[in-house]
């Protein structure tokens, strides 16, 4: 008696907690991703691992750029992928995709008509060396990142152009002052001193 209603309980619970839907190993929709708002220390499990994130908040006609960063240490590879709808999950599945950290597209090329869009990310482990009596790695931790474009750069890189373009302007420009701002004494006194060694010589 006591076993079935901890059973229930437990039952409740679990349903309460609005588990994620899945096709296969991926999670569905249980995440939000809004552009300029970075995600930190998402999880996936490292074998085969899959995770949808809705894109929320775009712009008609805008370039986006989806990133993914995560740890140099572990060896994975992600996939990134842009789908219409969450039916599109099942399309070219089994298809070979390339290795991409990066995903570059434009909304007005899919969501003509304010259509849903999702990424679908995958991870897979890669150089994997299994080390004696070490257990393997279960999950990776990563972020991610949608960031609005301007000119194919992001918009929170923009500052560190211009504060290149300045160093270029005033590389470019103080050597053109300097002699100006030198005080004259400087030079007659150099110059004197250049014709007293000559004529001594």
């Amino acid at each position: 008696m006591i076993s079935s209603s901890f059973l229930w309980v437990y039952a409740f619970t679990f349903i309460a907690g609005y588990p994620i839907p899945t096709f296969g190993n991926i999670e569905v929709a249980s995440n939000v991703l809004i552009p300029g708002n970075e995600m930190w220390k998402e999880t996936l499990a490292l074998q085969g691992g899959s995770r949808l994130y809705e894109l929320r908040g775009l712009k008609s006609n805008t370039w986006y750029e989806v990133k993914i960063s995560y740890p140099a240490s572990i060896p994975a590879s992600f996939t990134i992928q842009l789908k219409k709808d969450v039916s599109d999950l099942g399309m070219n599945w089994n298809r070979r995709l390339l290795n991409t950290e990066k995903l570059i597209f434009k909304t007005d090329e899919f969501s003509g008509n304010q259509n849903q869009l999702y990424v679908l990310v995958t991870v897979e482990p890669e150089g994997v060396v299994a080390i004696p009596n070490v257990p393997e790695r279960e999950a990776i931790i990563f972020n991610i990142v949608c960031d609005e474009l301007l000119l194919g750069i992001p918009h929170k890189a923009w500052w560190v152009g211009v504060l290149v373009l300045l160093c270029l302007v005033a590389a470019f420009i103080i050597p053109r002052f300097l002699p100006v701002l030198m005080p004259p004494e400087n030079g007659s006194s150099m110059s004197s001193s250049y014709d007293s060694v000559a004529k001594e010589s």
